[in-house]
């Protein structure tokens, strides 16, 4: 199967002053949380003054929907970069959750902004979980098109399915090395389990 490379939507190289106070965002929010994250504190971490942040932005609101909507668009460059075929239904999804996989791991921020965002899932807006929820479910209607996904199911079990299957082991595995780390004495080092995580209807 050949994969396209991605252009990443939060790229380290691009260096307009807009991308850099979006990126620094990203940092922060991820590390500290939006509500504890000042545009002052943004603007430092981007090099820029808080007029430029406001002036591009307008509100930490629509900062953080910035945000969210390019961890959005990088999932879906990603996703985008398997192609659907032709090839057996489960290698495109296999394929998929790697490439997925690949991304997170290379972008910790975007990691830690989402296990933030699981865990606060705050109302009154659209949040990052609702806009990844929608990706996946455009996912599922662009397999099915193709012939690659089943329609045994719902789209929404199989949006359940498609967001368990990438983010489970993302928001578990830290539980499962905390818990093994608790008794390393007894596990040894080496016996750290990797968390496989899947959906059955």
């Amino acid at each position: 199967m050949t994969r396209r490379q991605p252009s990443a939507a939060l790229r380290a190289d691009d260096l307009t002053a807009k991308a850099r106070i979006r990126n620094a965002a990203l940092d922060l929010f991820a590390a500290n949380g939006a509500e504890a994250t000042s545009l002052r504190a943004v603007a430092a971490a981007a090099g820029v003054t808080v007029g430029l942040v406001v002036h591009h932005y307008g509100t930490k609101e629509a900062l953080r929907e910035a945000v969210e909507l390019a961890i959005v668009e990088q999932f879906a460059q990603t996703i985008a970069s398997v192609p659907l075929g032709p090839c057996p239904p489960g290698q495109v999804t296999a394929a998929r959750d790697r490439a997925v996989a690949a991304m997170l791991s290379a972008n910790q921020a975007i990691v830690d902004y989402l296990r933030r965002a699981i865990l606060d899932g705050s109302a009154g807006r659209v949040d990052l979980v609702s806009r990844l929820s929608q990706l996946s479910a455009q996912q599922v209607d662009d397999l099915r098109e193709a012939g690659v996904a089943s329609t045994k199911h719902t789209v929404g079990e199989q949006v359940v399915t498609i967001m368990v299957r990438q983010l489970g082991r993302l928001f578990l595995q830290p539980l499962v090395d905390r818990i093994t780390d608790e008794f390393a004495d007894d596990t040894g080092a080496s016996m750290r389990p990797q968390l496989v995580v899947d959906v059955n209807h």
